[in-house]
């Protein structure tokens, strides 16, 4: 053969492979809404950044007739390209190509790639559209999913690994998502669960739908399976564009520095009149993040699941943050199960790309009820003081409103290694509120028994109470508060601390890894 009809032998391939499972099945996809595996890369990265490896890979199965049926790429585009200007490896499922299930070769290019990605130091986005195991192939499939599981774990802290569920997701196909950092899923349109809807009704005699049972919005208000609801492909794409920003190639560097062009001396004045006179009024705590933050500009993460709690991503002074706090809008802004994992879960995921801590505290404590203690409060609860105590990247505190009891040690607190806590003249800092504490304190209840007027004495206690203890001030003087600051004066004192604990060099104790409770 000649060397032009070599070279034209190869284009041929090349075009046959770009269409994947042809024009057919390209158009059903459109139908539904939903861009082919090829258009999201184009779309996720750089314009003609991305390169496709293992192209021409072909599945080895003989079971059932498949030696007859060819499958391009064998369902699942890999390769590499620049996410605003920085390089990713990436996966992305072909559901036009046998519906994108997953076989042994399948497999294996999604572990070459992330391999690579582990090697190169950099993160891996994998972009799931897929029908499950392929059931011709048996165990040369599950032995796909146990792979990519492996590689799920070797890579967790070391690069950042995102997921995108933009089509069907089931059974073992669930585990990689759920073992990643970060997971999207597109309204109406994407769908993950272990046992179908027909499978449940079998066994349970429950009946639900796709949607109920596994949708974008199931995932991330009840379950939390998930971190983000998109309106559509594009949407979803654009949002894992926007949250690489935040991240670091890897655990050994920091986030990109970005020009916000915000003074970084400039002062808050809105946060001096926010926080209302009456201690029980809520207001919006999301006002006092991005009042603080770079721009104004917050991007939450699980903002629907565990509302009592807010966490996300920002910029001080042109570097990445992590924000976590207490939402006074939802429960009073109260710890409970979700709100413990989801904390934790955000905190743990900062302190392995060295991404500093910014907590803003208004805490009347745990949720009580006979619901959380059954479900677990106290183990859950307990990861949130385990993972604030393990972080090692500067931790700052600002208590804003209430602290109390268990939840002021929780929500980062000096005794569980914050580098520096301040609070506003706002801030209660007791081990409960006034009205119980004066119905515990002995004395206040002897002063209460004796008095005419039981009611008035109660309040005159109540208010000394708050007077006297349920203040900043009590804290201060024993170095847990190492300054009551203005709230208009947060943003700048968040930032110096910041600078001044940026060479911060903090070491654990030698371990295999601690047994954090689950």
């Amino acid at each position: 053969m000649k060397v032009a009809d070599k070279i034209s032998h190869l284009i041929a391939k090349r075009e046959k492979v770009a269409l994947m499972g042809g024009e057919k099945r390209i158009e059903n996809q459109h139908s539904k809404g939903k861009l082919t595996a090829r258009e999201r890369l184009n779309l996720l990265f750089d314009e003609d950044s991305f390169h496709e490896i293992d192209s021409l890979v072909k599945h080895r199965s003989v079971n059932f007739g498949m030696e007859a049926i060819e499958i391009e790429s064998d369902g699942v585009i890999v390769g590499y390209g620049l996410i605003n200007g920085r390089t990713v490896f990436a996966y992305s499922q072909d559901f036009t190509s046998r519906g994108g299930s997953l076989g042994e070769m399948n497999a294996s290019k999604i572990c070459k790639i992330m391999d690579l990605a582990i090697k190169a130091g950099a993160p891996i986005v994998g972009l799931n559209d897929s029908g499950g195991a392929r059931v011709e192939e048996g165990v040369d499939a599950l032995k796909g999913y146990g792979d990519i599981f492996f590689r799920n774990s070797r890579a967790s802290g070391v690069v950042p690994q995102i997921s995108a569920i933009m089509g069907p997701c089931a059974g073992g196909a669930v585990y990689s998502p759920a073992m990643t950092d970060f997971v999207f899923m597109v309204k109406k349109q994407s769908h993950m669960f272990i046992t179908s809807p027909y499978v449940i009704k079998t066994v349970t005699g429950e009946e639900t739908t796709f949607e109920d049972l596994g949708g974008a919005m199931v995932h991330n208000s009840k379950s939390g399976n998930a971190h983000f609801a998109c309106e559509s492909d594009e949407d979803c794409i654009e949002q894992i564009r926007e949250l690489l920003d935040y991240l670091p190639n890897n655990n050994m560097e920091n986030a990109p520095v970005l020009d916000m062009e915000d003074d970084p001396k400039r002062s808050c004045d809105l946060l001096d009149t926010l926080i209302p006179d009456d201690s029980k009024m809520p207001y919006d705590m999301k006002v006092v993040i991005e009042e603080v933050l770079d721009e104004g500009e917050f991007y939450e993460v699980h903002e629907y699941f565990a509302e009592n709690c807010i966490v996300g991503f920002g910029r001080l002074n042109n570097r990445s943050v992590g924000v976590i706090a207490n939402q006074p809008m939802f429960l009073a802004g109260c710890l409970d199960i979700d709100a413990s994992d989801k904390i934790s879960r955000f905190m743990r995921t900062c302190d392995a790309f060295n991404i500093p801590i910014i907590t803003f505290v208004d805490v009347p404590g745990y949720l009580p009820g006979v619901h959380q203690e059954w479900n677990g409060i106290i183990r859950h609860g307990a990861k949130l003081l385990w993972s604030y105590s393990e972080a090692t990247v500067p931790k700052l505190t600002v208590v804003v409103r209430k602290d109390y009891g268990g939840a002021y040690l929780a929500m980062s607190s000096k005794h569980l290694g914050a580098d520096m806590v301040f609070a506003w003249p706002t801030s209660e800092i007791a081990v409960m509120g006034a009205k119980g504490a004066v119905e515990v304190i002995s004395n206040y209840k002897k002063e209460i028994n004796d008095a005419e007027d039981k009611a008035a004495k109660t309040q005159e206690k109540i208010e000394e109470y708050e007077t006297t203890f349920n203040v900043p001030y009590l804290a201060a003087e024993r170095g847990y508060i190492d300054e009551v600051i203005l709230p208009s004066e947060t943003r700048e004192r968040l930032i110096s601390a910041l600078e001044a604990l940026s060479s911060k060099n903090e070491v654990l104790p030698p371990k295999k890894h601690g047994n954090i409770p689950q």
